[in-house]
């Protein structure tokens, strides 16, 4: 994973638990500090990075070509990792990637921080994706792929539509404060996200009154500070 991710030009971050069971690996030739032997679980074997260097490189052309889907590639290559040379020469560039990212996780505490930011918007979409998906007890029981595709692009659909509404009260929001003189950090406005539920009802009897209605590319008015809280 680490290494296609280098080699398409994303910087995965993941958050990295049980840092105490962890071990890096070395570049060959490169002289280990008696008091580092202990983290240190291996050599990184050049040879066969450099023996499949070309077949990596066509690997990563095919997937952002999208000729062939990350998710496939992955799935052959875990399936015999040890018979393959391509899956051994991306171990090794794999480990060449995690293990200054390890020591980058060691000594900045930004790095915590954001990863653990990124990784709860993710957990907070997912518990909105199974919010939405409450029908059949949020499992979907198609039996043939094309009704499966079907059923995921439809929930895409739905949380994409609560996505795009929060974010427009959201901002609405913001500009009502700004008007009134409230000051906004923008370091704050980054860790909304536009994933809340609480107000939308995903169940129940669903009335569209037409005199409730707000007119093409305007919003309904916004509710007090904490006047949800008394309803």
């Amino acid at each position: 994973m680490l290494a296609l991710l280098a080699f398409l030009g994303f910087c995965f971050a993941p958050r990295l638990r049980d840092m105490k069971d962890r071990r890096f690996f070395a570049l060959p030739d490169i002289a280990i500090p008696d008091a580092c032997g202990g983290l240190i679980g291996g050599g990184i074997d050049t040879h066969r990075i450099e023996a499949h260097w070309d077949e990596v490189l066509r690997l990563t052309v095919s997937i952002g070509a999208g000729q062939v889907s990350a998710s496939e590639v992955l799935k052959k290559l875990a399936a015999y990792p040890r018979t393959n040379s391509l899956a051994w020469a991306l171990r090794e560039i794999g480990r060449l990637e995690r293990t200054p990212f390890a020591l980058a996780w060691l000594r900045e505490p930004d790095l915590h921080r954001r990863a653990n930011a990124g990784f709860n918007k993710g957990e907070t979409r997912n518990a909105l994706a199974r919010a939405v998906l409450f029908h059949r007890l949020g499992e979907p029981r198609d039996r043939s792929f094309e009704n499966q595709v079907y059923r995921a692009s439809e929930l895409n659909l739905l949380i994409a539509a609560i996505i795009l509404w929060n974010t427009r009260y959201l901002q609405a929001a913001l500009n009502a404060l700004a008007a009134k003189g409230a000051t906004i950090q923008a370091t704050l406005i980054r860790h909304v996200a536009p994933l809340a539920r609480d107000h939308i009802g995903l169940t129940g009897s669903y009335i569209w009154a037409a005199d409730k209605r707000p007119g093409p590319g305007k919003l309904r008015s916004l509710r007090r500070a904490g006047s949800f809280l008394a309803e």
